[in-house]
């Protein structure tokens, strides 16, 4: 079931925001995501958080400083999706212009899975021989690896994002602002960004020690824009220090000054850098970087991020594409079988309510790098909290599950460990997104377990899905501005992009593409409680991935869009949801 509900928002923002000098449309959609004063909307560097709030973050720096002073060999264990190639890319680049002897390795998930395993540290141990590890993106949960990282005599310091668990690694440092007793208030800060933070921390160090005092102190807002990629790949709340990050980022690659890399993705990608927003970030640069993670070795990605070679960067980014291509084949086959599987399990139609909480799948033949893409696609479909499962190794299988508001994942999966403590091998992860791993054997008690637990922890409103936007626009709102103005902003997860619901007469249809809707839209506006009257003006929408017939009337949620065509710009509405208006009131339509 699905309902459309318009967000509220604080009246006195509301008015601060409009005295400040905004026009109705844009306090009301900012007042609603919890801007008080046009202060928050500011994105200059200087309103980032200080590095200092960061828990150890000053200690780690002298320690990292003294390693490169002593010429130690450090080496970066990186995650293998998008978040974690920036994360180590940012470390690589940085780390190199400070002088030191670096390195990194990415643990082939299919081999190894995820963090810093005892097995990727003996890996490391053996191929490189590190003085001290570094990881990015992971390693808050690695209590094993790090034991034996140092048992081996490595030195680690962790650098992560993600929520600990009952006991932190025995690392020399650590950097994560979920650890406890951090007081650094930017939570959801990704693990991109908290490499960064230790960065900024060290170039003070290194100041104050004299390194720059012959030669130029590097300029480290240069490397925002692997920043922004990370952050909004990794679908963070886009919190005000977040958004600054991001912000910052995209004003770089705007003006041309990105790296190669990103450069090259945006090429295969067929983007112009100059209009890029956080869309092709999140939804074009992204899924290429993670399609090598997916398939292959995320090592290409980083190694495309890494380079100063805009001819290599291009050459890889092709690679990249065609991974991604691979990847969006695999991944359709797999939800065309997944969909079968589930009418199967649970004997129902699409439309009509599910009876069950949850959704856990599992088959033989589906891929350990595309499960996490699926369960996000069955959790949209279905609005109910999902796990997909595929072939792991040794008789276990992989899990990478999505969930809902109200249910929090990775505590969902902590209650079925304590519940039922033989069944989960390894958990993690936070509120939207986790992984876990258990016996083949046990998928089904697993699957009765999560099902137990998550009836405890949703209630039967938490299983309606709820589209929130921005209510209606007035006619004089409507206009070519004010998408351009939306479409330059950072949005994004926990401040989302602008959407209007309405009423429209379809005045005419036509596929585009072989698969897509062209229309052209006219408001119906209420005269009173039994008419309906057609607006003046008629609109361009566009309705992606329909080729079947729209009726007369529908209501529909959509987005303001900048159409750019045979060197014209025009406005077009993007239909992300419609529904058919109740058609009693055709005949009333004057």
């Amino acid at each position: 079931m699905t309902r459309i509900t318009t967000r509220s928002y604080n009246l006195q923002s509301f008015q601060t925001l409009h005295d400040c000098g905004l026009p109705p449309v844009l306090a009301r959609i900012f007042a609603a995501r919890g801007i008080e004063n046009s202060s928050q909307l500011e994105t200059e560097l200087i309103r980032l958080i200080p590095f200092a709030q960061l828990k150890n973050i000053t200690v780690t720096a002298a320690l990292l400083a003294d390693a490169i002073a002593a010429e130690k060999r450090l080496l970066i264990i990186a995650d293998y999706d998008s978040d974690g190639a920036t994360a180590c890319a940012i470390g690589i680049r940085i780390l190199r212009k400070f002088g030191a002897t670096i390195d990194y390795l990415v643990p082939n998930r299919f081999e190894f899975g995820y963090g810093l395993t005892p097995e990727i540290v003996h890996l490391a141990h053996k191929t490189k021989q590190p003085d001290l590890l570094i990881t990015v993106d992971n390693g808050i949960a690695s209590v094993e690896g790090v034991s034996t990282a140092n048992r081996l005599g490595m030195q680690v310091i962790i650098t992560d994002h993600h929520l600990p668990g009952d006991a932190l690694p025995a690392a020399m440092a650590i950097i994560n602002p979920n650890q406890p007793g951090c007081p650094f208030p930017s939570k959801s800060i990704a693990g991109v960004g908290v490499i960064f933070y230790l960065m900024l921390a060290l170039r003070a160090e290194l100041r104050q020690r004299g390194a720059f005092a012959t030669g130029q102190e590097p300029n480290l807002a240069g490397f925002l824009d692997l920043v922004a990629l990370g952050t909004v790949a990794d679908v963070v709340k886009l919190d005000s220090n977040n958004r600054i990050l991001v912000q910052q980022g995209l004003e770089r690659i705007r003006k041309g000054r990105a790296c190669a890399g990103i450069n090259a993705l945006l090429q295969v990608s067929r983007r112009d850098y100059a209009q890029i927003s956080t869309y092709e970030l999140g939804f074009m640069l992204g899924p290429r970087l993670n399609a090598a993670g997916r398939l292959d070795d995320m090592s290409l990605g980083i190694e495309c991020l890494i380079t100063d070679d805009e001819t290599y960067a291009l050459e890889i980014a092709k690679q990249l594409d065609e991974l991604n291509r691979q990847r969006r084949e695999i991944e359709s086959s797999m939800q065309e079988s997944a969909l079968i599987k589930l009418d199967d399990i649970l004997k129902i139609r699409d439309e009509e309510i599910q009876t069950t909480y949850s959704i856990c799948l599992f088959d033989q033949d589906w891929h350990q790098g595309v499960i996490g893409i699926l369960a996000s696609r069955i959790k949209d479909k279905y609005h109910r909290p999902v796990i997909i499962f595929a072939p792991g190794s040794h008789g276990e299988i992989k899990g990478s599950g999505r969930s809902i508001n109200g249910l929090h994942l990775r505590d969902a999966l902590d209650l079925v460990a304590k519940q039922r403590p033989e069944l989960i091998s390894k958990f993690g992860g936070h509120a939207a997104a986790a992984g876990l791993t258990i016996n083949a054997g046990d998928f089904e008690k697993f699957r009765d377990a999560f099902e137990h637990v998550a009836q405890i922890l949703l209630t039967p409103a938490n299983l309606t899905q709820i589209i929130e936007t921005d209510g209606d626009l007035e006619p004089a709102e409507i206009n070519l501005e004010l998408a351009a103005y939306l479409d330059r902003q950072v949005w994004g997860q926990g401040f989302p992009q602008p959407s209007f619901n309405a009423r429209f007469y379809v005045e005419s249809q036509r596929i585009v593409g072989e698969k897509h809707l062209k229309l052209k839209l006219r408001k119906l506006d209420c005269a009173d409680s039994d008419q309906l009257r057609k607006s003046d003006n008629t609109f361009d929408g566009i309705l992606f991935f329909q080729n079947d017939p729209l009726p007369d009337i529908i209501d529909a949620v959509y987005r303001l869009q900048v159409n750019e065509y045979n060197g014209k710009t025009s406005l077009q509405f993007l239909l992300e949801h419609w529904f058919q208006a109740d058609l009693s009131i055709i005949n009333n339509a004057s």
